[in-house]
């Protein structure tokens, strides 16, 4: 994207509304990401920042993922969230955490990452990212889902499963 002459900026281009509306969590992981990042408020354009409102419907996930490209910071706004990422190789050390309403916690830059609603009512998060555009990969949706997929034979050595397995887990995504 190239970036606008600054004689054309207006008002719009530093504005977003919407972060007050619940997202829907009528779906198979019980959450939903409100992203704000460049490709929805142009005005972010090389400032290094996103943000993000997370919506969990209870005990609904945040699923396992990763930002390539930043770091995060999450608030609770609302509710208890169990919270948790892995380092990197060799330790693979599980890092975990509950929170509850004003809580925050970070997330380093490429290390997967996820939440889980830990109650019976909704909980909702602010996710502050250190890029304009964090990017985001959903390992499940990255490994079974990818297009075209990975070939089945890869999958079973590499999770070390049934090639059935792998066929229903890949027709999931």
């Amino acid at each position: 994207m190239s970036a606008k002459s600054p004689l054309l900026v207006q008002a719009n281009d530093f504005f977003f509304s919407g972060l007050h509306i619940a997202g829907n969590t009528s779906n198979p992981v019980g959450s939903k990401v409100t992203s704000v990042t460049v490709a929805q408020l142009p005005g972010l354009n090389t400032l290094g920042i996103a943000l993000a409102r997370v919506d969990y419907g209870p005990w609904g996930i945040n699923p396992s993922h990763t930002h390539p490209r930043a770091s995060e910071i999450l608030t609770v706004l609302e509710g208890s969230l169990f919270v948790g990422f892995v380092t990197s190789n060799p330790e693979n050390r599980l890092i975990t955490k509950i929170l509850q309403k004003g809580d925050v916690f970070t997330f380093p830059v490429g290390l997967v990452h996820f939440q889980q609603n830990v109650g019976d009512g909704n909980a909702v998060a602010i996710a502050a990212l250190s890029s304009q555009n964090p990017g985001v990969i959903t390992i499940s949706n990255a490994v079974f889902g990818s297009n075209a997929p990975i070939a089945s034979d890869i999958l079973t050595k590499s999770f070390q499963l049934d090639k059935n397995i792998v066929d229903q887990l890949q027709a999931k995504f």
